[in-house]
């Protein structure tokens, strides 16, 4: 089966996406891309910026995400890593390992949608970066810094896709695979913010007031996951999609 139709990639990428768009980090794109560009925020915001601050937004936005795509990549592959193991060791024991990771996402689901709050993520752990570093190597830094936060609103998307990957039977090379595509899902869209700031802008003002019912409607989607991979429905609707869209998803 192409690893196209694999329906955990497109919930990777959504998470990732979804990320992009909750209260932790839509509202502060114009303070990291400040804060990593050494632009001001007169220069950023310009309808037509020039080619030297394009250039330096896309050098350090690129260098930002990497930052944080490290950190994000090395967590899915030790997740995988602990997949694999679990396999060779415990192989008659996966479909609970399974069961517990499915009701893991849904409770994440649950803390994220408001219905209850769980008091162990609700904390905000975040390394701090008073004074950014000089240069390109700085930038990586500050994107390291920011995947090492675990704030209550990207904790439970990450959480809900480490766990699918430590779920997974593919190892590290699966548990790589989907934090590299939940990292393009975050980093995309900051990408483009940073090139097309001055949209960018626009956009947020009208979006802002709409922050909360996406986070309502990503932890419902968190809840169908878990329910998905509770009862192993993710392989089977995979195995659907692959048949009736096979163009489009091999």
């Amino acid at each position: 089966m192409g690893g196209g139709a694999d329906i955990t990639i497109w919930i990777a990428f959504s998470a990732g996406v979804l990320s992009y768009f909750s209260p932790c980090v839509l509202p502060l794109i114009p303070s990291y891309l400040t804060y990593i560009s050494g632009l001001s925020f007169g220069q950023l915001k310009e309808e037509h910026p020039g080619a030297q601050v394009r250039l330096t937004i896309l050098a350090h936005s690129l260098m930002f995400i990497t930052g944080f795509s490290l950190v994000f990549i090395a967590l899915g592959a030790l997740a995988g890593l602990a997949s694999a193991s679990f396999e060779l060791h415990l192989r008659d024991s996966l479909g609970i390992i399974q069961k517990i990771g499915g009701v893991l996402i849904f409770l994440f689901g649950i803390h994220l949608s408001g219905l209850f709050h769980f008091g162990i993520l609700l904390g905000e752990k975040r390394v701090q970066l008073r004074n950014k570093p000089a240069g390109f190597i700085g930038t990586l830094l500050v994107g390291i810094a920011f995947a090492a936060g675990w704030t209550p609103c990207i904790g439970p998307i990450l959480g809900a896709i480490l766990t699918i990957a430590a779920g997974s039977s593919g190892g590290a090379g699966k548990g790589v695979l989907l934090l590299s595509v939940y990292s393009a899902g975050l980093g995309v869209p900051f990408l483009i913010s940073g090139l097309l700031f001055h949209a960018f802008l626009n956009f947020f003002d009208r979006f802002k007031k709409h922050i909360r019912i996406v986070e309502i409607l990503t932890g419902g989607l968190l809840m169908v996951a878990g329910i998905l991979l509770f009862f192993d429905l993710l392989t089977p609707i995979t195995s659907f999609l692959y048949r009736t869209f096979p163009m489009s998803l091999g």
